[in-house]
């Protein structure tokens, strides 16, 4: 998948009037980090409401869990704390309830920056926190993208 297939499936979730965070490498890359990514990370606000929006956009991408074609994520699974790992016809998509240590939507917005996108702004994590959460990952991906990270929040002077 493209990264102009992810910033359309992103626009189509701001469209649809998704509340949402942008939190992975799109969300480093609208900053300036120098990193690839290969799909679209997304922390949601998990009421009733913006559930259902995210369901109506997942059916017209034919969201489905990796790996099981078969199965279409719930509205209960995407109320949950969760992390809903799919696949859509514009590539993947992680729909995550919380980060971090149990960092939902709410918790994070006052750290995000507003990017404007052709169809609206979306929220997008600050790359201090998003260097923030790296350092406290102990996952090797994590780790290993960190010193781009960190120096592209230097050359922001945010570091």
């Amino acid at each position: 998948m493209s990264s102009d297939e992810l910033a359309t499936l992103l626009e189509r979730l701001v469209e649809a009037g998704v509340d949402l965070v942008v939190v992975g490498g799109i969300a480093a890359v609208c900053q300036g980090a120098p990193v690839t990514t290969f799909d679209l990370d997304v922390v949601h606000r998990r009421t009733q409401e913006n559930v259902r929006r995210i369901i109506d956009v997942l059916g017209s991408v034919r969201a489905h869990y990796r790996g099981r074609p078969e199965l279409f994520p719930s509205e209960n699974a995407l109320l949950g704390p969760g992390h809903q790992l799919l696949m859509t016809s514009l590539g993947p998509l992680d729909l995550l309830g919380v980060i971090g240590e149990g960092l939902d939507y709410e918790a994070l917005l006052p750290d995000t920056r507003k990017v404007e996108t052709p169809v609206g702004a979306v929220h997008v994590l600050s790359l201090a926190r998003i260097v923030d959460l790296k350092r406290a990952s102990t996952h090797e991906k994590d780790r290993a993208m960190l010193p781009f990270l960190e120096a592209a929040l230097a050359r922001q002077g945010d570091g």
